[in-house]
């Protein structure tokens, strides 16, 4: 799949994904880590470590939740199970919604 030139990002997204890369960056530092620690436990290259922590935009979600994991860095709640619970009832209210709102099925009628 080729890489877009370039996709803009609004500043609030930008300084949120910093914010992350530095929380994680401070955690891992805190902990004695190295980052080819933090790679090997999360199964993933020195470089993307290094990506998340500069808070590149490009980088996965799913990557730098399991980075943040690894360092002891807790995202939304303290409480695993307060997470859990929290997952639970967004799943919950995404059953209560028409299906064509929850598959995007609905078409838009943007003729002017």
């Amino acid at each position: 799949m080729a890489k877009s030139a370039h996709r803009s990002h609004s500043r609030y997204a930008r300084e949120a994904v910093e914010l992350l890369g530095l929380m994680i960056r401070t955690a891992r530092i805190e902990r004695n880590m190295t980052v080819t620690d933090v790679a090997e436990r999360a199964g993933v290259s020195r470089g993307l470590v290094h990506r998340i922590e500069k808070g590149e935009m490009g980088s996965s979600i799913g990557a730098a939740f399991e980075v943040a994991a690894i360092v002891g860095l807790r995202l939304f709640e303290a409480e695993p199970t307060t997470l859990t619970r929290h997952l639970s009832m967004e799943r919950g209210k995404l059953t209560l919604l028409p299906q064509s709102v929850r598959t995007g099925t609905t078409k838009v009628n943007d003729d002017f």
